[in-house]
């Protein structure tokens, strides 16, 4: 006689607010086992909203919080399905010589050493499991294909994302890791707060730009996880229609 087999499991970094939020009651509705990752515990638990989440607090940029999250995860659950690598932050636009060197040290390790941290510890994990394997899901940026003006520690931290989602989607092949990418356009988090109001273009105006709900962003993460585990979706790109990347130049 088998018993009922274990739901599907995701980590989700990040998960505190915004995309990171969203994504995780989606999954979290779809009946999936749902770890959350973030500094603030308190945070995570109010994403959790009541239901049975594992609560991992940490910041991704340093390799003992990570260490000791996926140890946490391994122990309670004995295998992770997917990572949903989502933590990021940005800093206010301007000219680079104007960017503190202390300020682009802070959004790199969260943006690529953290990226890295738990891209690696996810790696590992799906890699010694029975069955192996998995699935590593990176949230990039539209920057990651074209910047904003006054954007370049963010953009450079895209780009290096870019270059982790192929590597990974490379190096996986062998132990049945997929990896893939969400580039993401004005979805309505705090950090998109002032697109409504007008943001600076390429030409030097200031233009309000439309946002789209986050639920969107959740729905399409939970696709691209609930792929069969022969089939990848590297790159997906999502964003408010009338948003003016296209037109960018």
């Amino acid at each position: 006689m088998t018993g009922t087999p274990s739901p599907r499991s995701i980590l989700i970094t990040g998960a505190g607010s915004g995309i990171g939020r969203a994504t995780a009651r989606a999954f979290l509705a779809a009946g999936w086992r749902v770890a959350l990752m973030g500094r603030r515990a308190a945070a995570l638990q109010e994403t959790a909203a009541g239901a049975p989440a594992l609560i991992l607090p940490g910041d991704v940029g340093i390799a003992g919080d990570v260490d000791a999250a996926f140890a946490r995860l391994a122990a309670d659950w004995g295998r992770l399905d997917v990572l949903f690598n989502n933590a990021g932050i940005a800093l206010p636009g301007r000219p680079i010589d104007e960017i503190a060197v202390e300020d682009w040290l802070t959004l790199c390790q969260t943006n690529i050493t953290g990226m890295f941290l738990c891209a690696r510890a996810a790696f590992g994990l799906m890699r010694r499991q029975g069955p192996q394997g998995g699935r590593i899901i990176n949230n990039g940026s539209i920057s990651a294909h074209a910047p904003r003006p006054g954007s370049a520690p963010y953009t450079m931290s895209k780009h290096a994302v870019t270059g982790l989602t192929k590597t990974l989607a490379l190096d996986g092949r062998r132990f049945g890791i997929a990896c893939g990418q969400i580039d993401i356009g004005n979805a309505a988090t705090d950090m998109a707060a002032a697109f409504p109001k007008g943001v600076p273009q390429a030409d030097g105006s200031l233009r309000a730009e439309p946002v789209f709900d986050l639920d969107h962003v959740a729905a399409a993460v939970l696709h691209m996880a609930s792929l069969p585990a022969d089939t990848n979706i590297p790159f997906l790109t999502i964003m408010a229609r009338d948003m003016p990347w296209l037109g960018r130049g």
